[in-house]
């Protein structure tokens, strides 16, 4: 791919790539923090061990996690609308979301306190897209809002759903069992019995894989960002995919535009449907004499892409909107085709997955220090306890995992963090929270979004406009 590029270019592509894989090596010692914070502060595991065993299976988790969380990160912003012949402008859009991504994650690190590094990765890459809005030449807003929506309800239920799980969790342990050793601090130096400690062991790798299925795709689909900004030519489209599975579905929209009455549609959505069948054909000429998309000639590759995603949205707007217009089975193969269409557009090379696997496996083994303090002390106004460690870790996993399943971005800091509030109230009530430790978090919450929006928004303006000057 390098040699698609100039010098120039093919650093600044390496140094995004690095910078990558950096925001996910502090995401590794910043979130994946969380998940050894249990065994560390119940004498389940030495610490080395659990960070090992954690980084382990981050790596593990971000490899075979699949790819629907990154696709989500993707989609959030549509890379289509920013990218054009001018590659600096690709450049500005990944130094922006990366530096104030880095910069934040780092800066709450620092100061040991479990700030999500979701949310800083989500508002880096919304104030990319509000401030292309802010252009001149723009042509529309560069931000997918349904998206947005889904992500934001996700990531606002998490912590309430952990919070509230664990209160839960922490009164059936209560009522099932009379061990007391379970509700009190852990004895010094002192590992829990073998059944406890397995318990132990066995939350803290769960949530250690599902924090690696979810925060380590969080870091594929910002490479697959920096890929498809820099490198449109190579990255566009996945170019393993045999065209045979893409003439198909393609001439089957085309057949359902085709018999559609437009007579019967908005004058607008007429239009759209009427543009949508003249791409469909683009499509179909662009690609029936080829075998893979590798094979499709590079400067047609972006535009295959580009016009892939607009089919998507349109129907997928229009068949909202107009149901009726559609019998069930039209309804069905729009529905069939548009997903069997996906991965020439939803992809992530072997390579990525390895880079970003190795790095928030090797970040989660080195800096997890401060955070598990703020998690295993600070959080609440008792050292925690087995029942506590325990519910909180199994709440968070099950959580994480299920967000995973559904392709939605969550913040492990965020549903662990309130998981052990949760727990630390169902022990004692609010007044064992520490208040000054909660407000941190809460405020670093608060902060995080607006903070990067500004941030990335302000950086991506300065790169565009100092690359419009080179």
């Amino acid at each position: 791919m390098f040699l698609l590029l100039d010098a120039n270019h093919a650093i600044l592509l390496v140094i995004c790539l690095i910078a990558a894989c950096a925001f996910e090596f502090i995401n590794g010692f910043h979130d994946a923090a969380n998940a050894v914070a249990t065994v560390i502060y119940t004498n389940s595991l030495k610490p080395r061990v659990a960070v090992i065993l954690s980084g382990i299976f981050n790596f593990i988790g971000t490899m075979t996690g699949g790819i629907a969380v990154a696709m989500a990160i993707v989609n959030l912003l549509p890379v289509e609308a920013l990218v054009d012949q001018n590659i600096n402008h690709g450049i500005a859009m990944v130094l922006g979301i990366l530096l104030s991504a880095i910069f934040w994650n780092f800066l709450t690190w620092y100061l040991g306190i479990p700030c999500s590094s979701s949310h800083t990765l989500i508002g880096s890459i919304l104030g990319v897209g509000i401030a292309y809005y802010l252009l001149p030449d723009s042509q529309g807003m560069a931000v997918n809002w349904g998206k947005v929506g889904d992500i934001g309800l996700s990531l606002l239920i998490s912590p309430i759903f952990g919070f509230s799980a664990t209160i839960f969790l922490m009164y059936l342990l209560k009522r099932l069992t009379k061990k007391d050793k379970l509700f009190k601090e852990p004895p010094k130096n002192t590992p829990p019995s073998l059944g406890i400690r397995s318990l132990l062991i066995l939350s803290c790798t769960s949530v250690s894989f599902f924090h690696g299925s979810n925060d380590g795709q969080k870091g594929v689909g910002l490479v697959m960002l920096i890929l498809i900004g820099i490198v449109p030519a190579y990255f566009a489209l996945n170019p393993d995919v045999e065209l045979k599975q893409f003439n198909k579905p393609i001439n089957e929209l085309s057949l359902i535009i085709e018999n559609a009455n437009l007579e019967e549609f908005g004058l607008e959505d007429k239009k759209t449907l009427q543009e949508t069948l003249k791409v469909t054909y683009k499509l179909d000429s662009i690609t029936h004499t080829a075998s893979l998309a590798s094979a499709i000639p590079e400067e047609n590759r972006f535009l295959v892409r580009s016009e892939l995603i607009n089919v998507n949205q349109n129907l997928k707007d229009i068949t909202s909107r107009y149901p009726e217009q559609f019998s069930n089975k039209e309804l069905a193969t729009i529905k069939s085709s548009l997903s069997e269409l996906k991965p020439f557009t939803e992809y992530s090379p072997i390579w990525v997955l390895v880079m970003i696997s190795t790095s928030i496996g090797l970040g989660t083994m080195i800096g997890w220090k401060r955070i598990v303090v703020t998690i295993g002390e600070k959080i609440g106004k008792q050292h925690l306890t087995y029942a506590q460690g325990a519910s909180a870790e199994m709440v968070a996993a099950t959580t994480i995992g299920l967000s995973s399943a559904f392709g939605l971005p969550v913040s492990t800091t965020h549903v662990l963090s309130s998981g052990i509030a949760g727990s630390m109230v169902a022990s004692k009530g609010l007044k064992n929270l520490n208040n000054n430790t909660i407000k941190n978090i809460a405020l670093a919450w608060v902060l995080t979004l607006p903070v990067v929006i500004f941030l990335s928004a302000s950086l991506f303006l300065l790169f565009r406009w100092i690359s419009d000057l080179l």
